[in-house]
């Protein structure tokens, strides 16, 4: 049996498809290392807010509104990188062969 979060996959389901093991824990991956970004960017911005604010004297209003979005957007870009690295190796598992769309990730 494979885990999903709390609840169990039945044996019927992973047998269809084997790869559903590494792509959860991919998943799994993915959204802790969100979760690190958030914290570490939101406790970054604050920290380097406040020593600003040490150096240059500004008011101390919305310092952790910025730490927090600063935070959020960090996170949500890793997690969605690694989510789509995570959907890659869905299709490779299911498919055998790599996506060849890669869609908005493509660079110019």
């Amino acid at each position: 049996m494979v885990n999903l979060g709390l609840s169990r996959v039945d044996d019927t389901i992973s047998a269809k498809h084997p790869g559903l093991g590494e792509y959860a824990a991919c998943q799994s991956n993915a959204f802790v290392k969100g979760l690190v970004t958030f914290v570490t960017g939101t406790g970054a911005t604050c920290s380097l807010q406040l020593f600003l604010q040490r150096k240059f004297k500004y008011p101390f209003q919305w310092n952790v509104l910025v730490a927090v979005v600063t935070g959020s957007v960090a996170s949500y870009w890793v997690t969605r990188v690694e989510t789509q690295k995570c959907s890659n190796l869905w299709l490779f598992l299911e498919t055998g062969k790599l996506p060849t769309d890669m869609g908005t990730d493509q660079r110019t």
